[in-house]
């Protein structure tokens, strides 16, 4: 993996900081768009442009004479191979790691200003930021123009594809009963409007899905619901489809609270000025700390109502009993399409042509005829070996190793159906694994068993029960730098808010019921393999202790098997009755 040779463009991008109206001694690069996303659209890949590091977590920080790169335990190693002799790794969750105000602080000059796009930077960001940096004697100061826009000639423009209606098939709930619903939690915080800037909040809103972004059914708009209006601001282009206008009802009679007011997707900052320009200081304008400074400044400090996640993120994660069958429905299939590729490989892998990228493509090919299958819910970690330590590793050309009998391989995927989001971790060996890797994996296991079996109060926090997942590794002093668990979306983003599992977060939702998370503990040496194990799991009542692994071998012969008959696949289904034969104890 050749880095980006990234010299020339921190030449000019330092050159325009000094020409500005009032130069700036430093510029931060966040990863997001807009919208606060953790995935984004290539127009808005300004942090991988400027360094050539494209994980979807990590931020960058310019100065006159440094560049800096903070990003997490997932990406060390990717960020180290991807970018060149001028970056500097900073490695979050290191102790020796200075935060990136701390950093500011030593580097910069006294009396120094430090910008950054107000679109792109989350306000509690930019709150903890700012007032790092007043307290040292600099400032942070908001650029109006994006710099890194003004010097990247070939940036792509910003999509706009076609929309998908869901029907309450899929949904288990209209469009407008969300709207009621919402109301409702407005009048409970006296907020007469309510902002929704996260894309995938607009899009279970309105019951709509997109493809602005890959693998993220979602589309560029934002929202804002008054309590008898419904602004959208989107781009017109997305409400040619007669379909989508039928569905909110544009072109019909309907009655003023639910009438949808289409704006164009630039204007937003300037209607919620004018918005709160004709309020009284009694009424608020709920919208999270989590959005963006430059829409949280415009609404007056007196008017405004914010908390960390809006009430839109919380519902959403609480899915309702239509979203839950979908769910499993989704997961069922794609199952069946997994067992197809491991008795695949378990063939193949002998003959010792098979490739990273043969299997990605193959479980791609498996899900792809399952019904419902609308495209892969992130782009597949086909990992062995050494490459399988890279936590967030993907195949490309130059990286791309020939699966062994000799080492571990390690596949993370998911798929996005028309009825559920996906995300499933194995960790395969198809010939003999060394003691210690055997060990390892135990360990991991156990993890993974005890986090999935976990009873606890409702309402406690994921952080609360990460060490769960964790206990068996520690007692060996081992231990891995990623969260064990996040929240998955109802066809929609695979990583999802507000509930998590992790001991990085402590401003994590409760867990409750209806909520749908990933439990994923696991291990690597660097340079020589990985060890991951990912299941999707339901918050529901608990229920008396069980034999977990059996049992769940039994529910995978009686649900995955029975579709596997369904369709056929009977070979698939010898392999599938091999694999869970019950275990002793």
């Amino acid at each position: 993996m050749s880095p980006k040779v990234t010299t020339e463009l921190l030449k000019q991008l330092r050159q325009v900081m000094k020409q500005m109206k009032e130069p700036i001694q430093a510029l931060i690069v966040p990863s997001g768009d807009n919208h606060q996303s953790e995935y984004i659209a290539p127009c808005d890949c300004r942090r991988e442009f400027l360094s050539g590091f494209d994980g979807s977590a990590g931020t960058a920080i310019v100065t006159e004479e440094y560049a800096a790169m903070w990003t997490d335990g997932r990406y060390f190693l990717q960020a180290a191979q991807q970018m060149d002799k001028n970056w500097i790794l900073m490695k979050l969750g290191l102790k020796s790691t200075p935060s990136q105000e701390d950093w500011l602080i030593k580097v910069l000059p006294e009396q120094s200003k430090v910008g950054v796009d107000p679109f792109i930077i989350a306000y509690d960001q930019w709150k903890t930021l700012s007032k790092a940096l007043k307290n040292a004697g600099h400032t942070l100061v908001p650029v109006k123009e994006n710099l890194v826009d003004m010097i990247w000639k070939d940036q792509p423009s910003r999509p706009c594809k076609p929309l998908l209606v869901m029907d309450l098939s899929y949904t288990g709930m209209s469009w407008q009963d969300k709207i009621v619903q919402q109301r409702a939690k407005m009048a409970e915080k006296n907020a007469s409007w309510l902002v929704i800037t996260a894309l995938d909040e607009v899009a279970w809103l309105f019951n709509l899905r997109g493809s602005d972004i890959v693998y993220n059914p979602v589309f560029f708009a934002f929202a804002i619901i008054g309590l008898n209006s419904i602004r959208l601001f989107i781009n017109e282009k997305h409400m040619e489809d007669p379909a989508v206008r039928e569905h909110l009802q544009l072109d019909s009679n309907t009655a003023p609270d639910f009438r949808v007011h289409l704006l164009p997707y630039e204007s937003v900052l300037s209607e919620l000025r004018a918005i709160c320009s004709n309020m009284n200081s009694k009424e608020k304008v709920w919208i999270s700390s989590k959005a963006s400074h430059a829409l949280s400044e415009a609404i007056p400090k007196m008017l405004r109502l914010q908390t960390v996640y809006t009430p839109v993120c919380i519902t959403k994660a609480m899915k309702n009993p239509t979203e839950i069958e979908g769910m499993r429905q989704a997961h069922i299939k794609d199952a069946v399409a997994l067992c197809e590729l491991f008795a695949w490989l378990e063939k193949e892998v002998p003959k010792g042509k098979i490739t990273e990228i043969d299997a990605a493509d193959k479980v791609a090919e498996l899900r792809s005829q399952q019904d419902k299958f609308v495209g892969l819910s992130f782009s597949s970690i086909s990992s062995s070996g050494p490459n399988s330590a890279i936590i967030h590793y993907r195949p490309i050309p130059n990286t791309n190793r020939t699966l062994s009998l000799n080492e571990i391989y390690l596949l993370d995927s998911g798929a996005q159906y028309r009825d559920g989001t996906t995300d499933v971790t194995r960790t395969m060996h198809f010939g003999t694994p060394t003691e210690f890797e055997k060990e390892c994996f135990t360990y991991v296991l156990k993890g993974h068993i005890c986090l999935g079996s976990a009873i606890f109060p409702s309402g406690t926090k994921g952080h609360l029960i990460d060490s769960f997942a964790r206990a068996s590794l520690w007692e060996h002093g081992l231990d891995y730098l990623h969260g064990t668990g996040h929240g998955v979306g109802s066809f929609l983003n695979v990583h999802e808010g507000p509930c998590g599992i992790s001991y990085k977060t402590f401003a994590d939702e409760p867990l409750q019921a209806g909520m749908i998370l990933s439990d994923e503990p696991g291990y690597y040496e660097d340079g020589s393999f990985g060890i991951r194990i990912e299941s999707i799991f339901l918050i529901a009542p608990a229920q008396t202790k069980r034999d977990w692994l059996n049992s769940y071998h039994r529910l995978c012969r009686e649900v995955t098997g029975a579709e596997l008959e369904k369709q056929g696949k009977l070979e698939t289904l010898q392999w599938l009755i091999k694999e869970t034969e019950p275990v002793s104890s």
